[in-house]
């Protein structure tokens, strides 16, 4: 694992981890029944890639129906917006591993064989436990699949070819946020046969089993290791996914549960039991890393230069997104009354802004690049503040408001895509798989810890106002908007210290 090339990847997604090998000769894998027409290819792999992204955005739309139609509480809400992202952060290096030592194909087809099967079953699912449960076996199909799409371009595409594959790649992940939420929006407004919210898991299903089918005659067949030639991939690290995952648990559900609770002392006791277990963790993988093993999250590409900065910029980008569009989706949806659709095309500007930056930012002026993070934080926080100033009334905020959402959009890119490309420029060459994977997996981590912190505050105040309405569920909103802006002003100071130097 040589390269990992940088992507634009918007709020809410992962970018992939994926091997560059040798390029290869694309015909020599070649095989009887496998139709290797790359534009097929390219296209099945892309299609699955979509189609996980938009499971993310899709759901957010729908929250408030399904809270409606399942009783679902405030907490399992949360619970059914970040339990993918909860088995898909901790899982993900695992599955990029797997592809490594299995082959690309095999993962790629099981990874969506399970997310095909976990949409129907959540499509299905008669209770909030029962979506909860499945969507924990959706995010574990997306780690396995998602990371095998970057590695089946890189090794069955070369030169110009290539590019294009990866501008293709890029161009999805540009627009998977914006279309997940339309589409949402559309699904559910539409009630197709009374079914309110479940067709925005049930439509993964037909297109799950299409790609299937084709992926099983397009895709390579996976290389056979030779007996005798030495292993291609690392190992597993179980006892590190274990920890890492109990981790985790630990925090996420006491920060869920814990605010309709009361804050019990279980809450308290289980959020310090999990940093205990973090540092459990670290120490391990450190004394695994010395013993010449593969750890999860090798403590090398940690102390490469600007590497903990990147983590607490990618961190803190992907929990202000994912808590904005949590809390906004409440206030808008069960505040002020509007309909799935017209709330999805209402975050369609921050989406596509956030594409359309991260894929030209590069272009801009020399002067401008140095101050592209600092500045793009700061435009995230004065934007997260007028989008509670203005909805603070309990009104719809009027023009100025979208005006708001494309500067979140804007701010957050700029943020999120130098902060990533210029980390991954810093490590060597060798040390890049692992840099994209650790970054990849604090991308989710702090989506899944914004979902929960941002909700948890939205939720306990509008509780504390009694009586529930457009103007009580703006003050909350109003509440949450101050803490992203501040969580946007500490990302803006980490830029100022990259710029100092």
């Amino acid at each position: 694992m040589t390269t990992t090339t940088p992507s634009t990847t918007p709020p809410g997604a992962a970018d992939p981890v994926g091997p560059n090998p040798p390029d290869p000769d694309p015909a020599s894998s070649k095989a009887p029944g496998t139709d290797n027409r790359p534009g097929r290819l390219l296209a099945v792999v892309i299609a699955a890639q979509f189609m996980a992204l938009l499971d993310v955005f899709i759901v957010n739309v729908a929250a408030p129906t399904i809270r409606t139609e399942l009783g679902a509480s405030g907490a399992g809400l949360q619970l059914v917006i970040a339990g993918y992202t909860i088995t898909y952060a901790v899982l993900l290096i695992t599955g990029a591993r797997l592809g490594d030592r299995l082959g690309h194909r095999r993962v790629y087809l099981v990874g969506l064989a399970v997310f095909t099967v976990a949409s129907l079953a959540c499509g299905l699912s008669r209770g909030t436990g029962e979506l909860i449960a499945f969507r924990l076996l959706q995010g574990a199909g997306s780690a396995l699949l998602i990371p095998q799409v970057l590695s089946l371009i890189q090794r069955h595409f070369t030169g110009e070819a290539r590019t294009r594959a990866l501008g293709a790649y890029s161009a999805v992940l540009a627009v998977g946020a914006a279309a997940g939420q339309v589409l949402g929006g559309v699904l559910v407004s539409a009630d197709l046969f009374g079914t309110g919210w479940r067709p925005v898991f049930l439509v993964n299903v037909p297109v799950g089993v299409v790609l299937l089918i084709t992926a099983g005659r397009v895709l390579p067949r996976d290389v056979v290791r030779e007996p005798g030639e030495a292993p291609r991939a690392r190992g597993l690290d179980l006892p590190g996914l274990v920890l890492l995952g109990a981790a985790v648990s630990l925090f996420t559900v006491p920060l869920v549960l814990g605010q309709e609770q009361g804050w019990p002392l279980w809450s308290w006791l289980s959020m310090g039991s999990a940093a205990v277990l973090f540092a459990v963790f670290c120490a391990y993988e450190a004394r695994l890393a010395r013993g010449g093993g593969a750890p999860l999250i090798a403590p090398r590409v940690l102390r490469s230069p600007g590497m903990g900065l990147a983590v607490f910029r990618i961190a803190a980008v992907m929990g202000v997104n994912a808590g904005f569009l949590f809390v906004l989706t409440l206030h808008i949806q069960g505040g002020l009354g509007y309909s799935a659709l017209r709330a999805g095309l209402t975050f369609a500007p921050t989406a596509v802004v956030f594409g359309a930056v991260g894929l030209t930012w590069r272009h801009w002026p020399v002067p401008l690049q140095r101050a592209l993070i600092p500045g793009g934080f700061a435009l995230t926080s004065v934007s997260a503040v007028a989008v509670g100033l203005l909805l603070r009334d309990g009104g719809e905020g009027g023009p100025w408001l979208y005006a708001a959402f494309v500067g979140i959009g804007a701010g957050l890119s700029l943020g999120f895509s130098p902060t990533l490309t210029r980390a991954l420029s810093t490590v060597r060459p060798k040390d890049a798989a692992d840099a994209s994977g650790l970054l990849s997996t604090v991308a989710q981590l702090g989506q899944l810890i914004g979902v929960a912190c941002y909700g948890a505050l939205f939720l306990n105040r509008l509780e504390s106002q009694g009586v529930p309405g457009a103007y009580s569920s703006a003050d909350a909103l109003l509440v949450c908007a101050y803490a992203l802006a501040g969580a946007a002003a500490l990302g803006a100071v980490s830029g100022l210290v990259r710029l100092r130097r």
